[in-house]
């Protein structure tokens, strides 16, 4: 990669001082087939050595990379491969009991060396279940009770393979029951997936794929604070000049990802993996997707216009960042969670329903994110919800996911509380209606090829 040249550093400085632009996450992708193991305490003794092992030095190398670029990095990760895959041995021998000893070990190794999430805790079964993908399912939501950084996930549709229905419904059974045993909170370290990128640095969803090198670093970048800017001078272009300079802004915060995961993979000694260069906001004032598309003609984002407004901006990013590196990977579009975005909570609040913000993942990543829906939403519904994403995905070929909480004791127009950079966001009204389709049993195919 080319190094910057001057005026681009001193463009990244001034959007790092003055518009918030930070890194969102690094996270080292760490394969652990190699630790498989029939006996759960000699497997979990492996993936503790070989998480110490590799990512011993990550958040020290990291801070080290900041300090020296002036670029913030908001979260250091750790991804693993599957656990369906690497305990299936130990599963086999032993149980359903086996997967949560591996769940206590990745939890305990992503604390001791010092990471904020570890993902991995992954079911992949959108063409059908193993027992080790079982036994993953079933111990979702004591895995997730039981620690503090472990993320889960479940893939249950791919657009090669069609929709698993048996899936969806037993993982909105397991987000139900995440939500009674974590007060609601533990749902948002739960997600299910459509199309799965293998390389994404963003959580929940992250897992390091088969594919995957031994060990590599992806990079999440962010920056809507910086493209808020660039729209608001903006005002009086046409849609064309707006897009072409959201793509040259795009441009350069993907050089700085790029930047930033190629040092710390090199003082790492792995392999550099890719920028995901999706627009990730946060709850801080400023930091906001929705605010974007006001900005380009919204009076709420929620209103009619929001899905085209969606579009321009995600189209932009893509466009941009692909242009800045070859090595794109993950969603790479535009996030638009509702309790992580202060912008999209209070358009929850005034104007946007669940059914328009399902609309409006048809042409962004990542789908229906951090919504929160009453604690009594039945299991039929958050299983329609996480059906629909399934079926945009399966249409359209991009990756989408559902991560749901249902606040236990909450009723529509009620805040829930996340903290941190999970924000807060107000419950959302679901229909009373339910869906009936899973009295069948099945799969939904995939659509005919074009």
């Amino acid at each position: 990669m080319s190094s910057l040249d001057v005026e681009e550093v001193i463009e990244t400085i001034e959007m790092i001082r003055m518009r918030n632009l930070d890194v969102r996450a690094v996270t080292l992708g760490i394969n652990l087939l190699d630790c498989a193991h029939p006996d759960p305490e000699e497997l979990a003794r492996g993936v503790r050595e070989k998480i110490a092992e590799v990512a011993g030095d990550l958040v020290e190398v990291v801070e080290e990379v900041e300090d020296e670029l002036g670029v913030p990095v908001v979260n250091k990760r750790i991804a693993v491969t599957p656990c369906s895959l690497v305990a299936a041995s130990a599963i086999r021998k032993e149980g359903r009991e086996a997967v949560l000893t591996i769940a206590e070990a990745l939890d305990e190794a992503a604390e001791e060396v010092g990471v904020d999430y570890l993902g991995g805790y992954t079911a992949l079964v959108y063409d059908g279940f193993t027992e080790a993908d079982e036994a993953v399912l079933d111990t979702i939501p004591e895995a997730i009770e039981e620690t503090e950084r472990l993320c889960a996930s479940v893939v249950v549709a791919d657009e090669r393979y069609g929709i698993n229905m048996d899936a969806v419904y037993r993982t909105a059974e397991a987000v139900k029951e995440t939500a009674e045993r974590t007060e609601g909170h533990g749902c948002a370290r739960l997600v299910a997936l459509t199309n799965a990128p293998e390389n994404t640095p963003f959580m929940a969803g992250a897992f390091h794929g088969v594919g995957q090198p031994e060990a590599c670093v992806n990079v999440g970048i962010s920056g809507p604070g910086v493209v808020r800017a660039v729209v608001e001078e903006l005002k009086d272009a046409d849609f064309r000049t707006l897009h072409d300079e959201i793509k040259r802004t795009a441009f350069k915060i993907t050089r700085v990802g790029e930047l930033v995961g190629h040092r710390v993979a090199e003082r790492l000694g792995v392999e550099f993996g890719a920028v995901d260069l999706s627009l990730a906001p946060t709850p801080e004032d400023g930091d906001s997707v929705a605010e974007i598309l006001e900005r380009i003609g919204l009076e709420s984002c929620g209103c009619p216009g929001s899905t085209a407004a969606l579009y321009l901006l995600m189209d932009a990013i893509k466009k941009g960042g692909a242009a800045a590196t070859s090595r794109h990977g993950g969603y790479s579009e535009a996030f638009i969670p509702v309790s992580e975005d202060a912008g999209m909570a209070r358009a929850a609040e005034e104007v946007l329903t669940l059914e328009k913000l399902e609309a409006m993942t048809a042409v962004c990543s990542v789908g229906i994110d951090m919504v929160v829906v009453p604690g009594d939403t039945p299991v039929e519904t958050i299983a329609g919800i996480i059906a629909d994403e399934a079926a945009i995905g399966v249409a359209t070929g991009k990756p989408t996911a559902v991560r749901i909480i249902p606040a236990p004791g909450k009723e529509p127009g009620d805040e829930f509380e996340m903290g941190g950079l999970l924000g807060r966001a107000p419950v959302m009204d679901v229909s009373d209606y339910r869906p009936t389709m899973f009295r069948r049993d099945g799969r939904i195919p995939p659509k005919f090829p074009r």
